[in-house]
């Protein structure tokens, strides 16, 4: 048995992990990616507002952290309009082979680039760092949970080092205030590798904004059990790190944050982006049906991408690199505790 660290990091990225499988991330759980176009259009706005931030660099980069089967990265450079598409390169980081027939402006990479200039986004990347699990035992003492290939777990060695620091400072095993003792089977996930992810990929960044996207919870809000889960074929299952489903656990994103960075719902981000879900004016329905339906569709899927209990309260961290933050929303709005399966 092993911690679920190496366990998830062999279950999801080894020779026969569950991200090298053909159908891909879409074809177990549904992102923002995969539910509607109108979240690359904003995307490819943002990165417009970037452009204009670093005064038109020649080479203006997009980064698509954890990019799939790069849905997202060949959207956005679709989405851009001329003068700045001549000027675009985009870049998939991701683990998995280079999908046939995706568009030549992409570079396939198992790592950032490092030192372009343009925005680096991550679109539920950080939820699946494998990070390692403690649970409290039946004498107060949080210790690693170790997990066979068949998902059955015990316990192990007490947790220490900087595993404990991260824990004593972004989500404390206590009990209730009446009785702040640490009750036994109390869990969490140890972000620690998440925090550090994240730093490399922000360093690696020249100038611009980095922004990580992902469902997760804030201190003072922590599940008292943790959020470890599995996702196959659309359904939420338990988590088994033998390569057949995918493994993730909710982000503590308030712990990720560098100096300057900002946390706030996607819901806020994409209307200051321009999606709205409001529905289009009746009165258009008698002059332009054909315009009225589409318009409709559009509210439909941007309704799905805001709203509340769902994608819109995903958290977006966004990080400035040598600019001011170009994305200037209030920082407001609940994290989910939700990923979306696909229907």
């Amino acid at each position: 048995m092993r911690g679920w660290r190496p366990a998830t990091e062999e279950a999801l990225y080894g020779p026969r992990g569950f991200y090298r499988r053909p159908e891909g991330p879409a074809g177990h759980f549904r992102t923002s990616v995969h539910a509607s176009p109108l979240f690359a259009g904003a995307v490819a706005r943002l990165l417009l507002l970037v452009d204009e931030a670093l005064a038109h660099p020649s080479e203006l980069a997009f980064v698509d952290l954890g990019a799939g089967r790069g849905e997202l990265v060949d959207a956005v450079l679709r989405a851009l309009p001329a003068e700045a598409a001549s000027r675009a390169r985009g870049y998939a980081v991701e683990r998995a082979a280079r999908p046939a027939g995706l568009d030549r402006r992409i570079d396939w990479l198992p790592e950032p680039p490092p030192g372009v200039t343009g925005l680096l986004f991550a679109n539920e990347w950080l939820d699946n760092v494998p990070v390692d699990v403690a649970e409290v035992d039946a004498h107060g003492v949080p210790r690693l949970v170790l997990v066979d290939a068949a998902g059955t777990e015990s316990l192990g060695e007490p947790v220490g080092g900087a595993d404990a620091r991260w824990l004593e400072t972004w989500w404390p095993l206590t009990g209730t205030p009446a009785d702040p003792l640490p009750a036994e089977g109390l869990r969490a996930e140890i972000g620690l590798p998440r925090d550090t992810a994240w730093a490399s990929a922000v360093a690696a960044l020249g100038g611009g904004l980095a922004v990580a996207v992902d469902y997760g919870h804030s201190a003072g809000a922590r599940p008292p059990f943790g959020t470890l889960t599995g996702f196959r074929e659309g359904r939420e299952t338990a988590p088994v790190p033998d390569g057949s489903c995918d493994i993730t656990a909710h982000v503590a994103l308030d712990a990720c944050a560098l100096p300057g960075g900002r946390l706030l719902s996607q819901r806020d981000a994409l209307r200051t982006l321009g999606v709205s879900g409001e529905r289009p004016s009746l009165a258009l329905a008698s002059t332009d049906p054909a315009a009225y339906v589409r318009a409709l569709a559009g509210a439909g899927e941007a309704a799905e991408l805001t709203a509340r209990g769902g994608l819109g309260d995903f958290g977006w961290l966004t990080q400035p690199v040598g600019i001011p933050n170009p994305l200037r929303v209030p920082p407001q709005g609940p994290l989910p505790r939700t990923k979306q399966p696909s229907p």
